[in-house]
């Protein structure tokens, strides 16, 4: 096949080139090389049956019917077609042998294939040899055919990349050819046990997946070693606080810090004065008094006479990050600037000329910090909140300005994910909760039931309290207007039933709406939040003890652990009641009663990663932009030691990685660097 011809099938898939095919692998196998006898026949069970053709007739019932009757030396069996063509039944010539390939089910007559697929590479002498197992690709059939497909895998790869790892080290760490290991996988030879191959394919276990696996680990790594090398380690000032603001802000606070944040506190405060470039997370669950210790991390930093800046992924926790500070920050003397995309122009215009200006300051803001125009000239310390709302080029951005960073995050990261996507990141925990933090009762609730929980909602504002109602994200969802038609009717559904004021919030609104909404309900004005996603950090609004979740079932784990969140944070009892449709998948049941069983953060994350995976968790978005597309983190944590081991050496011998960073022979490593080159910087529904 010419390679210089891309066939427009494949275009209509979204494949650009032959190379895009290379590492588009199967997801199933079919043994092709066992024959079943008739008289073998089992129903229900899938079988390949080689037969002469008898008869071919055209039957009339309600419909044409295309009947074949075919035999081998057991038996006689039916085939039946109630959709074919000219070309389908010109196959079935007396005589002829033909291999099919289908589930047979027995009636009066004997077994009956209905719609059997025709085993065409058999037909063709072509790639169903007794060699291979055949794979099946996820592929819409209608544009391309299985077989076709094969076909064009096969051209591909007569391209393969070239191997970028010498064979010391192919030796060294145990792992076989990238050549070898890709075709294996598209067309895996049956050397052993075809069930078995077909399993550890499957499962992606055989040694050949490991090598591919080994890629994009490797490629990770490479990636966070050229950010962490891009860093200018002279640059680094030691924070030593000389006007003690730390010491003062941790003196005016109208409470006292747990010990678990006074034991991070004294980690963080140590890295800002080793005289090396701070690279931290701060992690902890929902609620645990994180913003304290940034606070104090903020104040420290302003002390030693540098500027500081704390990033966060929505206006909605920015607004609340700055008036939390500014409570906090300006009785000290300490000036704090505001900066968002929805700042009218001639504000933003201010703000930056302010940073520009050198002026010892905090600047709190959203990913407006890191547009061109923004200069900082004397960061010393920047803070990423909801660090797992940023992919990784963003969080560099931030960081190329200012070598000491800080990130805080509500999702536990299980120690696995760090080592992989945080290469050299050192991780504090703040474990419990402050000593007035309400226990939240977690409800599972029929969305067939939701009039009862307007009678809850009118007891509960009755005694003095205020409800969030939570509607899934706009913006998530591929039809955003039916989606926004939802919310609006449960709007109207809600003013109908509930005689209070109600407040509406989602990602369409403009920064103004979405700021007067949030500051009606948290002064009361209006008793009821109805709104989206766009609530699920930041918010705090101690009056609101009730939150309800409309179709919990599509919300992962975390996520809705994060919006559980919103309410136990006053004197009020706390009450989360998730709302389910009947119809629910095993998945959705499974994990709805995690949430039902417990508030432990840190059990949610690693039930959540074993469920969906890690790119829910540390994606740009919480609607999953999986980062690894091979790797599974939950059962590859060996191997992600082993992938670290190699990166190290490789940069050792190698200076400082500049040939390995720049090869173009690391498929998985471009594959990634496309994958964050074409993400979106400014997040959606925020």
């Amino acid at each position: 096949m010419n390679l210089k011809v891309f066939p427009k099938s494949l275009q209509k898939h979204g494949f650009t080139g032959w190379d895009d095919l290379l590492f588009f692998f199967p997801v199933k196998y079919e043994d092709q090389s066992q024959i079943t006898l008739i008289k073998d026949l089992s129903e229900s069970t899938q079988s390949q049956i080689q037969l002469t053709v008898k008869t071919s007739n055209i039957i009339f019932r309600k419909r044409k019917i295309l009947s074949v009757e075919g035999f081998d030396e057991s038996g006689v069996v039916t085939l039946k077609f109630f959709h074919f063509n000219y070309r389908l039944q010109s196959l079935f010539k007396p005589s002829v042998k033909l291999r099919i390939i289908g589930i047979p089910k027995l009636e009066k007559g004997g077994f009956e294939f209905v719609h059997p697929r025709i085993n065409i590479g058999w037909l063709n002498q072509q790639s169903s040899s007794l060699e291979f197992l055949v794979p099946f690709y996820k592929i819409d059939t209608k544009i391309i055919q299985q077989e076709t497909f094969r076909r064009y895998v096969r051209t591909a790869l007569e391209n393969i990349p070239k191997e970028w790892i010498n064979k010391t080290h192919l030796k060294a760490f145990d792992i076989p050819f990238l050549d070898v290991s890709i075709r294996e996988i598209h067309f895996p030879r049956i050397t052993f046990d075809a069930k078995k191959v077909i399993e550890e394919m499957t499962y992606r276990t055989s040694s050949y997946w490991k090598r591919i696996k080994f890629d994009e680990l490797a490629g990770q790594q490479i990636i966070l070693k050229g950010i962490k090398k891009s860093i200018n380690d002279e640059n680094v000032v030691v924070l030593l606080d000389e006007k003690q603001l730390s010491e003062k802000l941790l003196a005016s606070l109208s409470f006292t810090l747990t010990d678990a944040q006074q034991k991070v506190w004294s980690e963080v405060k140590t890295d800002l004065q080793n005289g090396y470039p701070t690279h931290r997370l701060i992690q902890g669950d929902v609620g645990c008094g994180k913003t304290v210790i940034a606070g104090m991390a903020l104040a420290l930093a302003l002390g030693s006479g540098v500027q500081a800046a704390i990033m966060a992924p929505s206006e909605i926790l920015a607004n609340q990050l700055f008036t939390q500070f500014e409570k906090w920050f300006t009785p000290l003397g300490i000036k704090i600037i505001f900066l968002s995309g929805g700042l009218s122009a001639k504000k933003k215009i201010k703000a930056i000329e302010e940073i520009k200006s050198g002026e010892t300051v905090v600047v709190v803001g959203t990913h407006a910090l890191i547009q061109k125009e923004v200069r900082f000239p004397n960061l010393g310390l920047s803070i990423i909140d909801e660090q797992h709302r940023f992919g990784i080029e963003q969080r560099a951005l931030l960081r190329e300005d200012c070598p000491h960073i800080l990130g805080m995050s509500a999702t536990p990261i299980p120690r696995s994910l760090a080592m992989t996507f945080l290469a050299d990141l050192n991780i504090s925990t703040v474990t419990g909760s402050p000593p007035n933090r309400k226990t939240i009762v977690t409800k599972l609730v029929s969305a067939g039931r939701k009039d009862e929980i307007l009678e809850r909602i009118k007891v509960f504002i009755r005694n003095g309290g205020q409800a969030f109602w939570v509607c899934p994200m706009i913006n998530e969802t591929t039809d955003s207007t039916r989606a926004l038609n939802a919310l609006v009717n449960t709007e109207g559904w809600l003013k109908e039933n509930l005689p209070y004021s109600i407040s509406v919030l989602h990602g369409k609104m403009t920064s103004e709406e979405k700021l007067r909404s949030m500051t009606e309900f948290r002064e009361k004005k209006t008793r009821v939040l109805l709104a989206t996603t766009v609530i699920e950090v930041g918010v705090d609004v101690p009056e609101a003890g009730l939150i309800i979740i409309e179709n919990s079932e599509r919300f992962g784990l975390a996520q809705l652990h994060q919006l559980r969140g919103r309410v136990g944070r006053g004197e009020a009892e706390a009450t989360c009641i998730l709302l389910y449709e009947d119809d629910l998948t095993e998945e959705a049941k499974m994990r709805l009663k995690i949430l039902y069983e417990t508030c432990d953060g840190f059990k949610i994350a690693k039930r959540d990663l074993e469920i969906r995976g890690p790119g829910e968790i540390l994606g740009t978005r919480q609607a999953g932009d999986v980062e690894l597309e091979f790797s599974d983190l939950t059962n590859d944590v060996e191997l992600v030691k082993t992938v670290v081991k190699f990166v190290n050496k490789i940069y050792d011998g190698d200076k400082d990685g500049e040939q390995f960073y720049k090869s173009p022979y690391a498929p998985a490593l471009v594959l990634l660097r496309e994958r964050w080159k074409s993400r979106k910087f400014l997040l959606e529904g925020t």
